[in-house]
């Protein structure tokens, strides 16, 4: 009933605009707040009510194909795999030509918090988004307050006055929505998984960048943050240009951290590889000194849920072919398996079939075969 209300009335209690903020820690310096994730906890009730929305607008852009091609995030079909996978086909097509290209790594200044209400009603308009719901999401949108809460400690109550919620359900359909253009009259590829974004171009000008932020960012108001924009330079006898935005000019990288996934300009696998062994060792040692009984049926969810996942995350895209990759990969399933009671003195592919396990090099290979199959059968979306 209060449901139906506040769809009839587009309007929304004001309990379900009020939230407490809880602070979660992404990387960098714990002392500084900028490197802090604002998470609303809303209510319960108001989530409901937003899913409902949510799934109206996503059946709207489905049924009308309005979110372009390029945008991965919170999409049917699409993920951080098919961003990867369509993205850099895309750079090793272009190298294996020859022609040297430049990925340029966008970052927004907190898109989330800075989305302007008045252009986000008026992108959403133009989407076909009008009426009722329109007016249901602009008094959702409006008068809301939250405050800051640490350890049982509250801030006081403040009022916001741009930006969707972080943690809520309609949040990332509405950026999607509000930044769907961003590519438009931009001479070069673009890749987004909800805001994060990225170009690819072969070298020729190096005015696109500031193309970007001159036709988009200003007449939207959503800054890039310049300081962790970067550009990437591929392929051989590469100019290296030089990429100036708002007067500042854009870090070069050898190593981007791409969706979770570590890329080098030289396009090997190596470093990521490296960094997911060591990774799972740390994870290892940590059930190895915290888990005194490792029977098989205590040990084995452990490695399935904690240390496997990160081994085989996105795979697809950066499966080792150097053998001391490969190599150093299955060194870590031979220690997990060692650490098993019963079955330390046991030779390695023994373990395997006790255990009901595959090595990962078989692994890898049977989630290429999936994949291949989801792309075919359209399952997953990649666009060639």
């Amino acid at each position: 009933m209060i449901c139906n209300l506040s769809f009839k009335s587009a309007s929304v209690p004001n309990d379900w605009k009020i939230a407490n903020v809880t602070p979660i820690f992404k990387k960098g310096s714990r002392g500084d707040p900028g490197y802090y994730r604002p998470v609303s906890l809303r209510s319960v009730s108001s989530k409901l009510v937003e899913t409902i929305v949510k799934n109206k607008l996503v059946r709207h852009t489905e049924e009308h194909k309005l979110l372009r091609k390029s945008q991965h995030g919170f999409c049917k079909g699409k993920s951080c795999l098919t961003n990867l996978l369509e993205f850099f086909e895309r750079v090793n097509k272009h190298v294996d030509k020859g022609d040297p290209v430049d990925i340029v790594y966008l970052d927004f200044q907190k898109a989330l918090d800075k989305v302007p209400y008045q252009r986000l009603l008026h992108k959403l308009s133009c989407h076909g988004i009008r009426g009722k719901i329109l007016s249901w999401i602009e008094n959702w949108l409006k008068d809301r307050e939250q405050r800051v809460g640490i350890n049982g400690k509250f801030s006081e109550w403040r009022g916001v006055t741009c930006g969707v919620p972080q943690g809520s359900v309609l949040g990332p359909i509405l950026v999607n929505l509000f930044i769907n253009d961003l590519e438009k009259g931009v001479n070069c590829e673009v890749a987004k998984f909800a805001d994060d974004t990225k170009l690819l171009k072969i070298v020729k000008t190096k005015a696109d960048c500031e193309e970007l932020q001159k036709d988009w960012a200003t007449k939207w108001q959503m800054k890039f943050y310049v300081d962790k924009c970067k550009v990437m330079h591929i392929g051989k006898n590469n100019p290296k240009h030089t990429y100036n935005m708002m007067g500042a000019n854009l870090a070069t990288t050898n190593q981007e951290r791409d969706l979770g996934i570590i890329v080098d300009s030289c396009l090997k696998t190596s470093t990521q590889c490296s960094a997911a062994v060591k990774k799972v060792n740390r994870m290892l040692g940590i059930i190895k000194k915290g888990i005194e009984n490792k029977m098989e049926n205590i040990f084995l969810p452990l490695y399935k849920s904690m240390v496997r996942p990160h081994l085989e995350y996105c795979v697809q895209m950066w499966s080792p072919h150097l053998k001391k990759d490969i190599l150093a990969l299955e060194k870590v399933q031979r220690r997990a398996t060692k650490m098993i009671r019963g079955l330390e003195w046991v030779p390695y592919e023994e373990r395997l079939k006790r255990i009901g396990l595959f090595s990962l090099e078989k692994r890898r290979l049977r989630g290429d075969m999936i994949e291949v199959y989801k792309i075919m059968s359209g399952v997953e979306k990649v666009n060639n």
